[in-house]
């Protein structure tokens, strides 16, 4: 049997019973697209047209889409009061209109991939979907509208450096990511190769049903790498913007440069998942950051240094016209963090390449006690080990950083990432003890999920077409 057959079996193996027979052009796209389990993560690769790759997306992860709309409309009514089928209305009435073609055409084909392998969903579920943490910065109006009481929905954090010149090994890019969420929605563990009809590919890691990242960590065949660290404390949002979801996979697959990266971002902004974004160009060794609020946006490039993200802005107009943050408050994670970024930083200048960044991203260092932990306030965040509730949290909260990523510039040139599932430090979460241990969470029951470790794994985009070769590592 040739490789690219044992990988369509896996694929086809894993999904719920299709409910009839594919026509030939839907097996004709599926036959481009491939499915690969490893330590953890999801690898696929999806190409073509915009309806093409959305088929090969929701066919393929049909599953694990449905699996996720299903924790989220438990959250969403949780956290609300209000109904999921009411929310996908407003985002439908509000923000579909200003969405572009392409990036609809391609989540109507993730539905129709859905429907395909027997799974029923929608497109306006599927951009609603999407849309998760643009709704994060629309719900504090609305909910202030219908005379709602409950706290904000909470919004990502994260911890993430790029760096180059002087500070790394061999004066090239260095990058690395980690993720932090509730436990409940961590299910972005999906590495896309995407090989689009028009623009550029990208190989980052996403949510199963999404057309962009959301974590965010991507490379391109343009030579572009990035991330980002959601700015804390953020208030703003502006209705008759475009939804950052889309602005952001434009930008990614249009963009050849950092500018053009930026200038996409920032066209159309809506204040929405309002980000720092750390980017680098390794064909220059050019590194940026890009701060976007809703009335002020920062930027700063160079070819020699770093840049760290740890949920705190650092261009004043955002931190002190946008946001609430007290930037020097180490009792907050955001600023607790930020210190250990730059302790690491300085101590390990010159030396940085990614196994030293692997390390950083597993760093379960307290700046704020002085000694280690995990806890909320390291690097490697565990919110679940810690029963403080400074800097805004919920004592023992069943969230924190669940991956690591890291790439360089040759890595990159290669489209090429190294990622770990899991949390880098502490112990691995066990859903059942954390609930046993913490009754408050009950609610949480049948929606939290262990997170197992898995060991550090490099995926690289294809480099020819699936018929010839195996499609994903």
């Amino acid at each position: 049997m040739k490789a690219r057959s044992a990988i369509a079996l896996l694929a086809l193996a894993s999904l719920p019973s299709p409910a009839g027979a594919q026509t030939p052009e839907q097996e004709a796209w599926l036959a481009k697209a491939a499915r690969v389990e490893r330590a953890g993560w999801i690898a696929l690769h999806v190409e073509g047209t915009p309806a093409e790759r959305g088929f090969q997306h929701g066919f393929l992860l049909a599953r694990e889409i449905a699996e996720a709309l299903r924790v989220r409309r438990a959250i969403w009514r949780h956290e609300t009061a209000m109904e999921w089928p009411w929310l996908v209305e407003r985002v439908r009435s509000l923000f579909t209109a200003r969405l572009d073609a392409e990036n609809l055409a391609e989540m109507e084909g993730i539905a129709a991939g859905m429907r395909a392998a027997g799974v029923a969903a929608t497109r306006d579920e599927i951009v609603a979907y999407n849309a998760w943490f643009d709704i994060f910065y629309w719900w504090p109006k609305q909910k202030d509208k219908l005379g709602a009481k409950a706290p904000d929905l909470p919004k990502q954090g994260c911890s993430s450096f790029i760096a180059t010149g002087s500070a790394t090994a061999d004066g090239k890019i260095v990058l690395a990511h980690n993720t932090w969420f509730g436990y409940a929605i961590a299910d972005a563990n999906v590495i896309l190769d995407l090989k689009p009809a028009r623009g550029h590919r990208i190989l980052m890691q996403v949510f199963p049903g999404w057309v962009h990242s959301g974590t965010d960590f991507f490379v391109t065949d343009a030579g572009l790498v990035g991330s980002e660290t959601t700015i804390g404390d953020f208030t703003g949002f502006d209705e008759k913007g475009v939804l950052e979801f889309a602005r952001m996979r434009r930008a990614t697959q249009d963009a050849s440069s950092i500018d053009e990266w930026c200038a996409i971002m920032k066209k159309g902004n809506n204040g929405g998942y309002a980000n720092a974004w750390l980017l680098g160009d390794v064909n220059t060794s050019e590194i940026a950051r890009l701060e976007l609020g809703l009335k002020h946006v920062g930027f700063e490039k160079k070819k020699d240094g770093f840049f760290v993200g740890s949920n705190i802005a650092e261009d004043l107009k955002i931190l002190r016209f946008e946001t609430t943050s007290n930037d020097t408050d180490i009792r907050d994670v955001s600023v607790a963090r930020r210190v250990r970024w730059k302790q690491l930083m300085k101590a390990n200048a010159g030396t940085i390449d990614t196994e030293k960044a692997k390390g950083f991203l597993g760093d379960g260092f307290d700046t704020y006690l002085g000694k280690e932990g995990p806890d909320s306030h390291s690097l490697c965040g565990r919110g679940d080990l810690d029963p403080r509730f400074e800097g805004g949290g919920t004592p023992f909260s069943p969230s924190g950083a669940f991956d690591a990523k890291v790439v360089d510039a040759a890595m990159a040139k290669r489209m090429t990432i190294a990622a770990h599932w899991g949390a880098a430090c502490g112990p691995a979460f066990d859903a059942a003890a954390f609930l046993a241990a913490h009754p408050q969470f009950e609610w949480m029951a049948g929606l939290l999920k262990d997170r197992p470790r898995g060991p550090w794994t490099e995926f690289t985009a294809v480099r020819s077409a699936p018929e010839k070769e195996v499609p994903v590592p």
